[in-house]
């Protein structure tokens, strides 16, 4: 019963309720910090539970009224409305009781990385990269290329990008795995399809204090920048290598003509990316428990084919076909492939929690 799985949460929300007006609290900063901010997270669940509470008793008035010789007719047509917003406030609550991933309101860096298709594989790079930069924008976030390798032909071996907005991470964690696309290369002089892959890095922004690490377990090499960078390439040791010894994770970095820069950018990449470890270890961990693989989807596999002949788009993770990759790519319209993608997950939560 939805009822019986609500009460803890109404109990724990007077819980805190009653403990932020005790002397003992308001003197205890921390706490009291602590405390408002859940019975924050618990308040869109408390408003939504205390309506369909009273939307049920509503309906258990109205039913007993059904055989009175004057209000019969309007109690049948108020429990119409009545059960069918029961049905609407039982769907909303669902989605409030399924567990928040906590990195969703994160800024998250991007790494994409040319696979298999050699030139083309890094042009589709550039593209991707050009049509999240898009989708970033219609979503008022904003884009910092962190680090960069070019290849010919204005392509990029690789590109990491930090989009910095409020649930940057919670919209863009699906895009992780490895992207097909097929399309005659602009180098192909027979008009023949070729088929090419990258692959896409999901990594939410870290606090310092969330990932400690021992300067003992780094090396860290300078070197002088190579490739496109203006007068100061080649001319000083501004790009730095850092090597996390215990893990083998290399970071190289050289977007920024201060050594300095360069160093404290390729650590910020280094913790996205230990963090980033320890979620796929601790995914594994429950996959293993529960014999599949949960949250953000197969994060190695094949997840997206890009078609340009049949201007094609499809998600395989979800068998989602879209005729219109033109406009998702040119106007970055990524939400929808994005928002059937998180009512996929959702219903796999819910599933699994037993709601």
């Amino acid at each position: 019963m939805l009822k019986e799985k609500l009460t803890p949460f109404l109990e724990r929300y007077d819980e805190i309720s009653a403990l932020l007006s005790s002397p003992e609290i308001t003197n205890d900063i921390k706490k009291m910090t602590e405390l408002s901010k859940e019975q924050a997270e618990l308040e869109p669940l408390k408003e939504k539970a205390t309506e369909y509470l009273q939307t049920c008793e509503a309906i258990e008035e109205n039913k007993s009224l059904l055989e009175d010789s004057e209000l019969g007719e309007l109690a049948k047509e108020e429990l119409k409305d009545l059960e069918k917003r029961k049905e609407e406030l039982e769907e909303e609550i669902k989605l409030l009781l399924i567990p928040k991933d906590p990195n969703d309101e994160r800024n998250v860096y991007l790494e994409l990385r040319a696979g298999t298709g050699g030139d083309e594989a890094a042009l589709f790079v550039a593209d991707l990269f050009k049509a999240y930069i898009r989708y970033a924008e219609s979503k008022g976030w904003k884009a910092e290329i962190v680090s960069s390798s070019e290849s010919a032909l204005n392509g990029y071996k690789e590109i990491i990008v930090l989009i910095k907005g409020k649930g940057a991470y919670s919209r863009l964690k699906y895009e992780a795995g490895t992207h097909r696309v097929q399309r005659v290369p602009e180098t192909e002089s027979q008009g023949r399809v070729h088929t090419s892959a990258i692959t896409v890095a999901v990594m939410p922004e870290v606090d310092d204090i969330e990932i400690e690490i021992n300067p003992n377990d780094l090396k860290i090499d300078v070197m002088r920048s190579s490739g496109c960078g203006g007068q100061s390439v080649n001319t000083t040791d501004s790009a730095v290598r850092i090597t996390h010894i215990p893990t083998g994770i290399v970071v190289t970095n050289q977007d920024e003509k201060s050594q300095h820069k360069n160093k404290e950018k390729a650590l910020k990449i280094l913790k996205a990316r230990l963090y980033e470890m320890q979620i796929k270890e601790q995914e594994e961990k429950s996959a293993k428990e529960r014999k599949e693989q949960v949250g953000t989807g197969d994060r190695s596999g094949r997840i997206r084919t890009y078609n340009y002949p049949q201007n094609r788009i499809t998600d395989h993770r979800i068998g989602l076909t879209l005729y219109r990759l033109d406009a998702i790519m040119e106007g970055g319209l990524f939400d929808e492939i994005i928002d059937p993608l998180i009512a996929h997950y959702q219903a796999e939560e819910i599933k699994r929690a037993g709601l």
